[in-house]
């Protein structure tokens, strides 16, 4: 069994989005992804998607698109993006999912003697200044929500089983400071974080770093060449 991952699909099966509009990373992105997926994943495999599922602003519009990725092999376990507006109650989604899908919200799953946990994030700041007060207040919260994810996390761990988390945003700045949310994955012993968020030639970012003993890894799809990841 493996592990892969990738984010930030940014589906659109019933909403008129195309990505090729940002650039050339972006046409027929889908079908790449598509076709590395195949070639790579089993069905006893586990596929991580750290947010960004879907454009849909409704979760029925959202349906096809959760179909897309379910008719892909593996287990598929995924969290929000700041895009997923169709994402409201964990139980809604839970209830349309197949079989062999599977979110994390304030919560954590156990699956193949991994614990998965994570939540969506938000702006880290570069400095002290750099946060409004609002952003401060969403930030704090995303703390609280992944240290609750967490603590279901190590409940469920009882022969030190790896604990892998996810989130949307970015969980550092562009100099990879240590930071309450950096500060919770090493206090929890989380092995590895997987990111999305970034995009574009422009964006500051290093696809893998490891970090007091924790392994972070960047898997937006335009910036791993629409190729998942594999976690070690």
């Amino acid at each position: 069994m493996k592990i892969y991952a990738i984010s930030d699909l940014h589906l659109s099966t019933n909403s008129n989005k195309p990505m090729d509009v940002f650039g050339g990373a972006w046409e027929n992105y889908l079908e790449e992804i598509s076709t590395d997926w195949k070639s790579k994943v089993t069905a006893d495999d586990i596929v991580l998607i750290a947010g960004d599922i879907s454009w849909a602003m409704k979760l029925s519009d959202a349906v096809a698109d959760l179909d897309w990725i379910a008719n892909l092999p593996g287990k598929k376990i995924f969290i929000r993006g700041n895009h997923d507006y169709w994402w409201k109650s964990p139980s809604s989604i839970r209830s349309l999912l197949k079989e062999n899908m599977f979110l994390v919200q304030n919560d954590s799953l156990k699956l193949d003697n991994y614990i998965f946990c994570g939540t969506r994030g938000w702006t880290t700041p570069e400095n002290e200044k750099g946060q409004s007060e609002d952003d401060k207040k969403i930030y704090n919260r995303e703390v609280l929500r992944l240290e609750m994810s967490l603590e279901s996390a190590k409940a469920k761990q009882e022969n030190n089983e790896p604990i892998i988390a996810l989130v949307h945003y970015p969980p550092f700045n562009s100099k990879a400071e240590d930071n309450p949310l950096t500060a919770l994955f090493e206090k929890y012993g989380v092995k590895s974080v997987i990111y999305g968020h970034l995009h574009g030639k422009d964006a500051k970012c290093t696809l893998k770093l490891v970090k007091n003993g924790v392994t972070y890894y960047l898997t937006s799809c335009d910036q791993i060449n629409n190729t998942l990841v594999e976690i070690e």
